[in-house]
């Protein structure tokens, strides 16, 4: 080989070497302004998944606050309730014993309106006339007092009904109070 075609060999070789370098270092760069832009799109989406987490979480607090002041205010307006119940059945409890120790002590006798037809087509006297009392309706009714044993089951009986009732009324009270 000649010297003249060795220079062009090696200008050649030489214009080869120094392409692929600058094609090297452009893609390079090329490659670097890429990866820089892919961080940053990440960045900016972690950026705004951590925002979007942070206001789901705050958000989810928020109402479970709510819930908790929710759920706070159904108790104590449940104690006053619960309060109200249990000095009414304590009150109509009172009541019946106060009633029962009447009975108890012949302070207090139970009597009930009897049918003056009834007990004149029988032919009995036996029956007890009532002076016309300020709250009654009834003037001089006829009345028969009952047995003392019967007038005890008789407030029995109501007592239990009074209790049924105000439970009923808290029960009633307790249902609104929980689907409001």
């Amino acid at each position: 080989m000649s010297l003249g075609a060795r220079w062009v060999l090696l200008s050649l070789l030489f214009g080869a070497t120094v392409g692929a370098r600058l094609a090297w270092l452009w893609q390079a760069d090329e490659l670097q302004k890429q990866e820089a832009g892919y961080e940053l799109q990440l960045a900016q989406k972690d950026l705004a998944h951590s925002r979007e987490r942070e206001a789901a979480a705050s958000a989810a607090l928020d109402q479970l606050k709510q819930q908790q002041v929710a759920r706070r205010d159904l108790e104590d307006r449940l104690q006053v309730q619960d309060k109200t119940h249990w000095k009414e059945m304590n009150d109509a409890q009172q009541a019946q014993a106060r009633l029962r120790d009447r009975l108890a002590t012949a302070d207090l006798r139970l009597s009930v309106l009897v049918d003056a037809g009834a007990v004149a087509a029988q032919g009995c006297g036996g029956g007890v006339r009532a002076p016309a009392g300020t709250g009654g309706v009834v003037d001089g009714a006829l009345r028969a007092q009952l047995d003392p044993a019967h007038a005890r089951r008789i407030v029995a009986i109501t007592d239990e009904g009074d209790r049924a009732v105000i439970a009923l009324k808290a029960c009633q009270a307790y249902v609104r109070e929980v689907t409001q």
